[in-house]
């Protein structure tokens, strides 16, 4: 349904429905396929009015900006944007670059609601799978198209995006595997890339794009440990790692796992394994690391 859409080309529409007897909690406000391309484009989301709402914007091609709290991100082919108002964030174009991407804005109590669910489990910026980005696509052309769409119509094209969204994120979850949220798994990914370097709490929740105490909670929940004792696990692990594999200096090794003092590297170590590294080496393939020492 993505090629569908980007057929169809570029186009924007808006909607402004009447309200019936009956109140419909998922409606569209207005949905399009744009490319902007060295232009001014920005969008400040305390200055977008007092009525809540929430954009779900993929990138098809080119990037994007967005300053989400305390982090910046940049928007790539295939990242989906989620984002609810108002709320101190803004995205925009940067000088010299393009953007294509289609979006649909949605409001009502139960948009909202699997929006912030969607932005505290895994931030403002998604990879979903492609089955929800086609749904979220199908979603988009049916409101590109729909002109003169009934309320419950609109209100049904809406609630196919929030529910594609809602699948996307916490789908696997729903059928019961063993999902890990992917706040953990950006905070993760940046604890293995920067493990030689100060990594504490604050980094990683603004890497996970939640909030700290959310992040903590989160974690915790998912890895079974709190995230400054699974650094501590992973840099042990990589430690006794190169003690095996490589004939660096013990200070060399604890530079690489990021501790700069290696009388506390050779501390530690001894508390954690029982010996100390060069005693771990001279012991060679045959030790194995302690049970509990790697975290899958």
């Amino acid at each position: 349904m993505l090629s569908d859409l980007i057929d169809h080309g570029h186009m924007v529409r808006s909607f402004l429905l009447p309200k019936g007897p009956v109140n419909l909690h998922c409606m569209p406000g207005g949905a399009g396929l744009e490319q902007r391309e060295n232009e001014a484009y920005s969008w400040d989301g305390l200055k977008r009015g007092p009525d809540p709402f929430m954009v779900i914007q993929h990138t098809i091609a080119g990037r994007g900006q967005l300053d989400f709290a305390d982090s910046h991100h940049v928007l790539g082919p295939g990242e989906t944007m989620v984002l609810t108002f108002p709320h101190a964030n803004r995205y925009w174009l940067a000088k010299g670059d393009s953007w294509e991407y289609f979006w649909i804005v949605l409001n009502g109590r139960e948009a909202l609601r699997v929006a912030r669910a969607v932005i505290d489990s895994a931030g403002p910026v998604l990879h979903l799978p492609a089955s929800a980005v086609d749904r979220l696509a199908a979603a988009c052309l049916m409101l590109v198209r729909g002109e003169n769409m009934l309320p419950g119509e609109a209100s049904a094209a809406a609630y196919a995006a929030v529910m594609a969204l809602q699948d996307g994120v916490f789908g696997a979850q729903a059928a019961g595997a063993e999902a890990v949220p992917q706040a953990v798994q950006r905070a993760r990914h940046y604890i293995e890339a920067h493990l030689a370097e100060p990594v504490n709490v604050d980094r990683m929740a603004r890497a996970a794009q939640v909030s700290r105490a959310h992040f903590v909670r989160q974690f915790t929940k998912a890895v079974g440990m709190p995230p400054s004792d699974f650094v501590f696990e992973q840099r042990m692990e990589r430690a006794s790692r190169l003690l095996l594999a490589t004939d660096g200096a013990v200070g060399a090794i604890a530079r690489a796992c990021g501790f700069p003092d290696a009388n506390y590297f050779a501390k530690a170590f001894r508390r954690h394994y029982g010996l100390s590294p060069s005693g771990y080496r001279a012991a060679g393939a045959t030790l194995l690391p302690r049970r509990g020492a790697e975290v899958s």
